[in-house]
């Protein structure tokens, strides 16, 4: 199979058709990294955005989680009651839970005193909350009130407060219009929701928010103990439990944000169109240069034909061209994917990375790309006829 592909020969004709003319070979490897660079762009924009939402979801030290019915995304979370969580520690697969308030509220900039929205979260300071274990020593300041612990990978709009914090200054400022004095930091990093995050104690949270209804939490934190199977227990819980509240597991938790943004949003599209863009752009640039490259050798390719030479060997020629391409190009736009992905994440804090699977996808769709352009290319191959050139 791979001998009728890519026969064995002396003279590696597609190649040496390709670097005949430097100058197009070069504009059609740019054209085709270009494309490359533009579907890894959007792709990597649309996956990292889909992994920044659940930033926090990630870090949550849990196996299950409760959520209001209402709750469509964690930019609005709706309450439930809190006797739901409690009643949760009735089945005997359950070993702990940590209620979790969880809401919007703006942050002023101690500098500018302009006002920014930062995600914060209230809780016990005596309960599990992240998966870090500093956390639990770093969270026994919450004990006093109006005292907070900024993610210092927070957005810079926040104000400088991680350095000032780490000079040994004090740090306060205002919070729903509330006085609050930063006393730790913790590293969570912003969220496509929340440009940064704040935590408090359940009681400093209820003080900023004296609306919240009370015995009423946004997010039910629910452990089990070792060895316990998580998709029982969240059946069990579901039946347990009134239709006021809803039972995931982490992963599903983590999957039901990404599906509201997904599905609920223009994002997805938006981003996967940008890509089906790059891909029919390198379409049409790979089949311009096959197409020139043909049509510039077709007196060749009768001669060749008149031979005796069988039309299919010929049409296999132009297939090796797009593959050679296809290998050509793409490593430029790998390279240029990964340092943009860098770029990307020292400028936004968003999780952008190469993936295995994205490089495939991408390498594939060039491939693709490359392989059509060249099957096109070759109708023009496949209507010559030595009669008429000559």
């Amino acid at each position: 199979m791979l001998d009728r592909l890519w026969p064995s020969r002396r003279i590696p004709l597609a190649l040496l058709l390709l670097t005949r003319q430097p100058g197009r070979l070069a504009v059609a490897l740019a054209g085709i990294a270009f494309a490359g660079i533009l579907m890894f762009m959007q792709l990597g924009f649309r996956d990292g955005l889909f992994d920044a939402s659940v930033t926090v979801h990630e870090q949550f030290d849990t196996d299950l989680v409760l959520m209001s019915p209402r709750t469509m995304s964690s930019i609005g979370m709706a309450p439930f009651p809190r006797r739901r969580l409690v009643q949760a520690m009735a089945d005997p697969a359950v070993s702990g839970i940590t209620p979790v308030h969880w809401n919007l509220l703006l942050w002023r900039n101690p500098d500018t005193r302009a006002t920014r929205s930062i995600l914060t979260l209230g809780f016990e300071p005596g309960d599990p909350l992240f998966l870090d274990p500093e956390l639990a020593a770093k969270a026994r300041v919450l004990t006093q009130k109006g005292r907070v612990l900024f993610d210092e990978r927070s957005r810079p709009e926040f104000g400088p407060i991680a350095v000032r914090f780490r000079a040994g200054r004090v740090v306060e400022t205002e919070v729903a219009g509330k006085r609050v004095r930063v006393a730790g930091l913790v590293s969570l990093g912003p969220s496509f929701g929340a440009d940064g995050n704040l935590l408090t104690s359940r009681e400093t949270f209820l003080q900023l928010m004296p609306q919240t209804p009370p015995g009423s939490i946004e997010l039910g934190l629910i452990r089990l103990v070792p060895g316990a199977d998580t998709i029982a227990t969240a059946q069990r819980l579901k039946r347990l439990l009134p239709d006021d509240v809803r039972v995931f597991t982490k992963a599903e938790f983590e999957e039901f944000e990404k599906t509201y943004w997904r599905t609920s949003t223009a994002i997805g599209f938006i981003f996967s169109l940008g890509a089906a863009m790059g891909f029919v752009v390198g379409c049409v640039i790979v089949y311009q240069i096959l197409h020139s490259d043909v049509s510039d050798h077709l007196p060749e390719y009768a001669t060749l034909m008149a031979m005796g030479y069988p039309l299919p060997r010929l049409l296999g020629v132009v297939g090796r061209e797009g593959l050679l391409l296809a290998l050509f190009g793409y490593v430029p736009a790998y390279l240029a994917g990964l340092g943009l992905y860098e770029l990307v994440r020292s400028g936004t804090n968003l999780p952008v990375a190469m993936s295995g699977e994205r490089a495939l996808l991408v390498f594939a769709m060039i491939l693709v790309m490359c392989l059509a352009s060249s099957g096109l290319a070759m109708r023009r191959l496949a209507d010559a006829d030595p009669a008429e050139i000559f």
